[in-house]
């Protein structure tokens, strides 16, 4: 019997020749773009093995404009897009008529299950209904205190490691610790202990730990090519790739199912607390389950639905949120001054709301300097760098900045066809000097303090793209993240609660830190890529 990768082997010839027979190559050879050094791959193979994450895109945008040809695998043209209005036309103005490539959508339905990241069209909707309740301003200032309280933890935990004056500790392995608690106490009323045992044994982060940097960093040729086939694949046939002898595959799965079964026997607990007329709970899982039994026939979700919401919720207010505390505290501790500042604002504060007293969630929005560092963070490291989608039906895209074609003509429009793959490059867009200044690769949290008429034409013209403050890193539109706010009221209580408590510096002798890709963008140290996800940090009290 003919072995599954042999069989493999063999389809991927075949199916090359049925996805250029269906596709419409030849649609954007009047865009310029890189050469493409590769007919299979295409230019994937350099964005997927660049050293620091965008800086082939920066290069590009540069010489191309902001919206290009680039080669995907099988010798298919991509529309690698960074116009604000090209955008705003596809992330909100299109709805769901772009909606994400089969690759990206099962991925995530092997690793987060079929929850609201995974869903689209009708389901998308109906899930996202269901979840409004959750992430209401008034239901979210709930959580504050919770977060408060895991910050003030991690406070003590590094104050206990610190000897001699300081001590340098690798912060991206205390932050997902201090997530992960922040998450199981707001979504799930559950304390997951993280933080209390450093040193010892947790499932959940042990799964998580580098979950990937080992699974989607540097992918192999062959799973290149054959992912790239996946959107002519039926979706019946591509549910069984989720028990192939693939890393990715396995490491994503081996979450889902352990984060399901974390949730299982809460939601059974939290569904028979909703049934019960004094149920008053705030907590996600008892709102989103209140909310769920509201619902009626087939508007309700199913039990695999509210526990791929939980898998969900656990990754995205986990992985992600640690992950932009990290680069928000190396580029803090690289400006000492601007840490100053923000201990000078928290101090102004203290004195008008008492020195005892726990912040609000308006009072921690009152906190000018501070919430622009954390924008400044949002803007310069995208923790998704890029996101796919491809094209449901014939379409022109509109652009706020005509680029030049290959005959030299100026281009203000670009008609696409049915089928067409767009990688939309978050990275690109927040960096760009039309939307953000001369200096926009540069840190500068002070940008997001300027008068909004002085700001670039761009945004003169009201081309707003994202759900937050012009940014792209919370994506846009229908499929604009829910829980951009919560992000942002925990990262502020953190920050301000490590302000207060820390100075940071850079370890003596310098750190030198990659931008790596992997699917998110993950720190390691330069030359010590076999110690894993790293972002080793000085830290002393502050007197």
């Amino acid at each position: 019997m003919l072995s599954a990768s042999l069989v493999l082997l063999v389809s991927v010839p075949l199916f090359t020749f049925y996805v250029l027979y269906r596709r419409g190559r030849g649609s954007l050879k009047h865009l310029r773009g890189p050469p493409v050094p590769s007919w299979l791959f295409g230019n994937q193979r350099q964005l997927r093995f660049q050293a620091d994450v965008g800086d082939l895109e920066f290069e590009w945008v540069r010489e191309y404009g902001e919206v290009m040809r680039t080669g995907g695998c099988w010798g298919i043209d991509q529309l690698l897009v960074a116009d604000p209005r090209a955008l705003q036309y596809i992330l909100q103005g299109g709805g769901y008529h772009y909606p994400k490539r089969a690759e990206m959508n099962e991925s995530t339905r092997h690793l987060m299950g079929r929850g609201l990241v995974w869903a689209s069209g009708s389901v998308h909707q109906r899930q996202r209904r269901i979840l409004n309740p959750v992430f209401t301003a008034q239901q979210l200032r709930t959580f504050l205190p919770q977060f408060q309280q895991c910050a003030s933890r991690l406070t003590q935990k590094w104050k206990e490691q610190i000897e001699n004056g300081n001590t340098t500790l690798n912060v991206s392995r205390w932050l997902p610790r201090l997530t992960l608690d922040a998450i199981g106490d707001a979504a799930f009323d559950y304390h997951f202990g993280a933080l209390d045992d450093p040193d010892g044994k947790n499932e959940l982060l042990e799964c998580l730990d580098n979950l990937f940097a080992d699974s989607t960093l540097y992918p192999s040729k062959f799973d290149m090519l054959f992912r790239a086939l996946w959107d002519h694949i039926p979706e019946s046939v591509l549910k069984c790739f989720e028990y192939l002898p693939n890393k990715e595959i396995h490491r994503f799965r081996s979450f889902k199912v352990l984060a399901k079964r974390v949730a299982a026997q809460l939601v059974r607990e939290k569904t028979t607390s909703a049934l019960a007329s004094e149920a008053t709970s705030r907590d996600v899982m008892s709102v989103l389950v209140r909310s769920n039994t509201a619902q009626e026939g087939k508007r309700m979700l199913d039990e695999d639905e509210v526990l791929s919401q939980m898998a969900t919720l656990l990754l995205g207010g986990h992985e992600t949120i640690a992950s932009t505390l990290g680069w928000l505290l190396y580029e803090l501790a690289k400006h000492p001054e601007q840490q100053q500042t923000i201990r000078e604002e928290i101090k102004a504060l203290r004195m008008k709301v008492g020195s005892d007293a726990e912040f609000s969630v308006a009072e921690l929005d009152s906190l000018p300097f501070t919430n622009a560092a954390i924008k400044e963070s949002l803007r310069l490291h995208p923790i998704s760098p890029t996101i796919n989608r491809i094209a449901d039906r014939d379409d022109v895209i509109p652009l706020s900045t005509p680029i030049v074609g290959t005959n030299g003509d100026q281009i203000s429009e670009v008609a696409i066809a049915k089928g067409q793959e767009i990688m939309v490059s978050i990275c690109s867009y927040n960096r760009l000097t039309s939307v953000w200044g001369a200096d926009a690769h540069e840190w500068n949290p002070k940008r997001f303090l300027e008068d909004r008429d002085e700001k670039s034409s761009a945004q003169a013209k009201n081309t707003s793209v994202g759900v937050f403050s012009n940014l792209l890193t919370f994506a846009a539109g229908v499929r604009g993240c829910i829980g951009w706010r919560f992000a942002m009221i925990e990262m502020q209580a953190v920050l301000v609660e490590l302000m207060d408590n820390f100075e940071l510096r850079i370890p003596e002798g310098g750190l030198d830190i990659q931008r790596l890709p992997a699917g998110m963008m993950i720190p390691m140290i330069r030359g010590k890529m076999h110690e894993g996800v790293q972002m080793p940090l000085q830290i002393s009290i502050v007197e």
